[in-house]
């Protein structure tokens, strides 16, 4: 584990200014919810999602959206085919790193059923 703990990443995005606040939890509940064995970190200046490695990383730089960048961290390979997308909401950023945008909460929570399909089979590629 790295040196943050979850009280360190709340109080990280408590001090945010950001405009997309609410997204920005709304996304973080989501993906700790999705198995027990996810934590987070602050990693590269943004809250960072793990098990045993790092999978997923927001990037907080744009006032207008949040993005989260799907990674697979030391062990690249190209997972475009392994992944199901019939929502199309992915953008690839190269064969083993995927990009999700979101601009509201209202959002999200319409495509809920399609992320959380799209994290499960990246998780599962962790393996």
């Amino acid at each position: 584990m790295g040196g943050t703990t979850r009280k360190d990443v709340d109080a990280f995005i408590d001090a945010l200014d950001h405009p997309l606040l609410p997204l920005i939890r709304a996304l973080r509940t989501l993906l700790l919810a999705l198995d027990p064995a996810i934590s987070d970190e602050i990693k590269w200046n943004a809250p960072s999602f793990r098990t045993t490695g790092h999978f997923a990383t927001m990037q907080l730089r744009r006032p207008d959206a949040v993005r989260l960048v799907l990674h697979l961290g030391a062990r690249p390979r190209s997972l475009a085919a392994a992944i199901a997308d019939p929502d199309g909401l992915l953008t690839w950023l190269g064969p083993d790193r995927e990009l999700l945008e979101f601009r509201t909460v209202a959002e999200l929570d319409s495509r809920r059923a399609a992320v959380t399909a799209l994290l499960r089979q990246w998780m599962a590629q962790l393996a």
